[in-house]
């Protein structure tokens, strides 16, 4: 007999699938949400809403964490030991060094392999280039078949009252995505709103950064960052490139 597993990181794409798939009644065992430790509060506070909605309809629903906590790996995990560039912690993730990424999607994919399951995927129907890059048969993408768009998922949510709140901001007004606040994907625009809207964050990452030798971005550090913006600096909202997250 199948058995079927929803993967939902509580944004709007995996999370419009997951209420669609109970909603319709489809095939749903198990949810899975892959906690960092290093997530928005409104992360939680969907995840236990849905929880409770999943689990009244009857469908188990699984926390699953890291191995190691997120902050021990990016600032104190032994990296390369034995050789010549041997250090501690992977530092920031984001970029060439996607260490959280990939450490998420090994869980995720062992957690289903394990249990032979048919496995529920997030990913828009405007995401075509990462949607071309699964290549695994146990997989399934609710929404490229539904013709759900990045847009079509946020409505979705808002219009059941699913929302990204957190002092008096809805997330997905002031980020593209809301993933881990210390993402390190996360444009100059983004930043800025942080900086400016979830000062508690801010601190937070400064707090990572006085730990971290390597800057934040490419060119700036938390630091160099706060200066700019304290000067007026006010980067432009580009069109992001789509990456996994």
């Amino acid at each position: 007999m199948k058995y079927f597993i929803s993967s939902c990181s509580n944004g709007k794409d995996s999370l419009a699938m997951t209420y669609r798939l109970i909603e319709e009644k489809r095939p749903l065992d198990e949810i899975i949400f892959y906690d960092t430790g290093m997530e928005f509060s409104p992360i939680y506070h969907n995840w236990d809403k849905l929880k409770k909605r999943a689990e009244s309809a009857g469908i188990k629903c699984t926390l699953l964490n890291p191995e190691c906590p997120f902050t021990y790996t990016m600032i104190d995990k032994p990296v390369n030991v034995g050789k010549a560039n041997e250090h501690r912690g992977y530092a920031w993730c984001g970029g060439v060094c996607r260490w959280g990424t990939t450490e998420k999607l090994k869980a995720l994919d062992k957690y289903c392999e394990e249990r032979y399951a048919i496995c529920y995927v997030g990913l828009a129907a405007d995401e075509p280039e990462r949607l071309s890059k699964e290549r695994k048969a146990y997989k399934k993408f609710p929404l490229a078949e539904w013709r759900m768009t990045e847009k079509d998922c946020l409505d979705f949510c808002r219009k059941r009252d699913i929302g990204w709140n957190e002092s008096g901001i809805d997330l997905y007004d002031i980020l593209d995505r809301v993933s881990c606040w210390c993402c390190g994907n996360k444009n100059l625009w983004e930043l800025y709103n942080i900086w400016k809207y979830l000062p508690h964050y801010w601190e937070r990452l400064k707090a990572l950064q006085t730990e971290i030798e390597r800057p934040f971005k490419k060119e700036y550090s938390i630091f160099a960052l706060e200066e700019k913006f304290r000067n007026g600096y006010i980067p432009i909202h580009r069109t992001r490139k789509k990456v996994d997250v």
